[in-house]
């Protein structure tokens, strides 16, 4: 028994390798945040864990002409200050030799036959065919010149048709709406099959989010309650304390809606109401995902109906004032962003029929915390309805997603002493605490995924396409309304009186996680 096994027991028995084949990953915008804060660590820990394939190769692309040596410094600066273990320099030697930069275009054809020639020489190197793993990690307007260039380039289809055929990782915003993410579907599926796609969405890789499944079905505790019968609704709260800060102009074009209500709490959403899958394969749970986006009825936007939006105005975070979104760099004196916003949601189905399903997001709220919540009915009023000294609550249970990941259950106890009194109580499970605190980061699942096959945790094109039409029309009916409609909320609170008063419609109120 090592070190780790020692302290966390669980930890006895889990597999350590799932093997992939010798592999080339190309990361395009290598330079960016997100391959520093990231895709670099995630690569260093997959080393470190030993899940990496023998033959492994990084890649860097882009459009800056760097010098290899510097791109590897580069890389050792990232997992210095990013990577969730220090940088133990035999693991990232083993990785640096084998570490590269290509620069180019991404509207460059030469640029692309100097890739696939680098790849070549690679391949011929160590005598072996590679997998090619091409990572999209750049501002989605290039995304389009780089699918094309990797189809007239040869690379898409190389080894296509055997087990290490090439793949791609596309980063999200897959789309601005329902139109654009066909468009874009479309110049994938004119290069790539779909088998070879992973669109991400680093949220399925996140413990907690896996961890849904388990729970759901798993443990048979759980799965005879999750319907209309004993569920009275659902909450799906993704809340972050940050404003807009030096985003600005990204997030003027971009609002709540776009940025996490259609991507990240959609994909919350279907795990939790998700059918039963006949397997664990990945187009099995995929089937499931996209069932639940097809069976949820229209959104009605405007007063009355299933949304609310609103931007956070002057406030307290942390006991410090914090600015008005309006008054933000960047931000116009006018602007009809929504910076918070709130829905819900009818499922159209026998197992949900009746049972609304409540998502918000917000900046600048009271802290940063992503959970699922499910709170089931209250039990009957016949023994602890009359009587002050008995506090009932309705049990839920919440998956704690981020920053601290776990989950809590919300039971009814009674309070020690000669005399009955009751009060809810919580029962805790957290990752840190069980298996310890240095549990993987989700790109390193996903990275890993991508690497043997599988699709599980990626969205597939038919799926975004569902929660596009769902949501385009209020896009759509929001920007006809300007700022007609748009609700305030002070930063630090927990969001707008909206948001509130579309719970009261049920009879319902926010958690405060």
């Amino acid at each position: 028994m090592n070190a780790d096994t020692a302290r966390h027991p669980f930890l006895q028995g889990l597999s350590k390798h799932r093997g992939a084949p010798p592999t080339v990953v190309v990361i395009f915008g290598a330079s960016g945040d997100l391959t520093a804060r990231k895709l670099i660590p995630a690569v260093y820990n997959l080393g470190h864990d030993n899940l990496l394939p023998a033959d492994f190769h990084l890649v860097g692309y882009g459009r800056k002409a760097i010098p290899d040596d510097e791109f590897r410094a580069l890389a050792t600066s990232a997992i210095h200050e990013f990577s969730r273990r220090e940088l133990n320099p035999a693991v990232w030697d083993r990785i640096a030799q084998n570490t590269t930069y290509v620069a180019g275009g991404y509207d460059e054809p030469e640029a692309f036959k100097r890739l696939a020639a680098h790849i070549a020489a690679i391949e011929k190197k160590i005598s072996r065919e590679v997998q090619v793993l091409f990572y999209i990690s750049t501002p989605p307007t290039v995304f389009a010149p780089i699918l094309k260039n990797l189809g007239a380039s040869g690379l898409a289809a190389k080894h296509l048709g055997e087990p290490h055929h090439a793949k791609v990782i596309i980063e999200k915003p897959f789309g601005r709406n329902l139109a654009s993410a066909r468009e874009l579907n479309a110049t994938i599926r004119s290069v790539f099959e779909e088998h070879q796609v992973y669109r991400i969405d680093h949220y399925l890789g996140k413990e907690t989010v896996q961890d849904l499944l388990v729970q759901r079905f798993g443990n048979a505790i759980f799965e005879p309650l999750w319907n209309r019968n004993f569920i009275d609704h659902v909450q799906i709260t993704v809340a972050e304390e940050v404003g807009v800060g030096t985003r600005g102009g990204y997030y003027e074009t971009s609002g709540a809606l776009r940025d996490m209500i259609q991507n990240h709490t959609m994909q919350l959403l279907a795990l939790t109401a998700m059918e039963p899958p006949v397997s664990l394969s990945a187009e099995d749970v995929r089937d499931e995902k996209v069932k639940v986006l097809k069976a949820i009825q229209a959104l009605r936007p405007g007063p009355g109906g299933d949304t609310a939006r609103a931007q956070y105005v002057t406030g307290f975070i942390g006991g410090k004032q914090a600015p008005g979104y309006l008054d933000e760099e960047g931000i116009s004196a006018t602007s009809a962003t929504e910076t918070y916003a709130a829905i819900r949601l009818s499922i159209n189905n026998w197992r949900w029929q009746g049972v609304p399903f409540y998502l918000r997001s917000g900046k600048r709220m009271a802290r940063r915390v992503s959970e699922i919540a499910i709170q089931f009915k209250r039990p009957p009023g016949t023994l602890f309805s009359d009587n002050p000294l008995y506090n009932i609550a309705p049990n839920t249970l919440a998956f704690q997603i981020q920053p601290d990941e776990g989950l809590s259950l919300i039971l009814n106890g009674k309070v020690p002493g000669l005399e009955t009194r009751t009060q809810p109580v919580k029962m805790n499970f957290r990752y840190s605490t069980t298996f310890g605190s240095n549990t993987p980061e989700a790109y390193e699942r996903l990275v890993l995924d991508a690497m043997v096959g599988d699709g599980t945790l990626f969205i597939r094109g038919d799926e975004a396409e569902a929660s596009w039409k769902l949501y385009t029309p209020v896009l759509e009916a929001w920007a006809a309304a300007g700022r007609d409609g748009m609700d305030t909320y002070a930063s630090g609170s927990w969001g707008p009186k909206s948001a509130d008063d579309l719970m009261a419609q049920t009879k319902s109120a926010w958690r405060q996680p």
